[in-house]
């Protein structure tokens, strides 16, 4: 089986896939984010790391918008037609036609809340009037649906798409996650329903979840999450059997990843998959720094292709 196949036998076939799959993901410099040198760039990464996935990053700039200082303005947010996506999706033509034969190709998604967070502070506009704010929700939504169908046409198996707004940290009452924000997350799912393989990721780069329960009925056939939850720290299996899905993970990103020596990164990724359901994919929390090593990260990578359990 090449790459493409090993990742989609996670979905359909019960039995173990020859090798523990792998990959992990930074952000590229300015000038590898658009054209040509996104393209290349992203194909050298996947190449040298020897990953099982192309993953694409969304480096794209959010579209400009008047100040928004009070819940009422989220009215007024921009609405993005295909044309402000041409770019970045050019890159996903390149990177399908170039790679799409040998390995899947996933695109980054960020939700419509965290496309709300990069224009203003709509954490405490949803605490002040919900129902004002719920418009610019609304609005990120159809920006983010844009998107999806547009990486759909240009031949995209899946989305890596990501979700924050239910963090420890943001919401002194929960109902503001589970009715505003979840029904966004979910309406952009439904577009994704269609497509080969999908990674929900529960983002916690801005802060730890005190449970992942309100995500368990989520869409998604793979699941990549901190395994730090509240006072617990869960195991890539109790993730797993939690979600009934493939997990992701198990790695952390500014850890032994991003710094150690080559023995520390296989030691810690041989602890890992020592720990792993049947279905498992060997990554980090969420994107690592972008100065970490890239041999680190193919240390890790071989290091799960070559494991077998005892």
């Amino acid at each position: 089986m090449n790459k493409r196949d090993t990742m989609l036998s996670l979905l359909h076939d019960p039995a173990s896939p020859d090798y523990i799959p792998a990959a992990f993901f930074l952000h590229f410099d300015n000038a590898y984010h658009q054209g040509q040198a996104a393209i290349e760039k992203h194909l050298e990464f996947f190449r040298a790391t020897g990953m099982d996935f192309v993953k694409i990053q969304y480096e794209q700039p959010f579209p400009a918008s008047a100040p928004i200082q009070q819940p009422e303005d989220w009215a007024q947010a921009p609405l993005c037609s295909e044309e402000f996506f041409e770019a970045l999706v050019s890159v996903v033509e390149g990177l399908v036609k170039a790679a799409k034969s040998e390995a899947l190709v996933i695109m980054t998604l960020y939700s419509p809340f965290m496309w709300a967070a990069h224009l203003a502070d709509i954490t405490s506009h949803l605490q002040e009037n919900p129902e004002a704010a719920k418009k610019g929700l609304e609005i990120m939504t159809e920006n983010v649906l844009t998107l999806v169908r547009s990486c759909k046409r240009a031949g995209i198996d899946g989305f890596y798409a990501s979700s924050q707004g239910g963090e420890a940290f943001r919401f002194q009452d929960p109902n503001i996650f589970q009715k505003y924000i979840k029904p966004t997350d979910l309406a952009v799912w439904d577009e994704l329903a269609s497509c080969s393989f999908n990674i929900l990721h529960i983002c916690d780069y801005e802060g730890s979840y005190n449970s992942l329960a309100p995500f368990v009925d989520y869409p998604g056939h793979v699941i990549n999450s901190s395994l730090h939850v509240g006072n617990q720290t869960l195991t890539p299996k109790d993730v797993s059997h939690m979600f009934g899905r493939p997990f992701m993970g198990g790695m952390e990103r500014k850890g032994v990843l991003a710094t150690g020596t080559s023995e520390a990164i296989q030691q810690a990724a041989a602890d890992v998959l020592e720990q792993a359901p049947e279905q498992f994919i060997l990554a980090a929390d969420c994107t690592v720094p972008s100065d970490t090593p890239w041999e680190n990260l193919r240390t890790a990578i071989e290091t799960a292709h070559q494991y077998r359990k005892q």
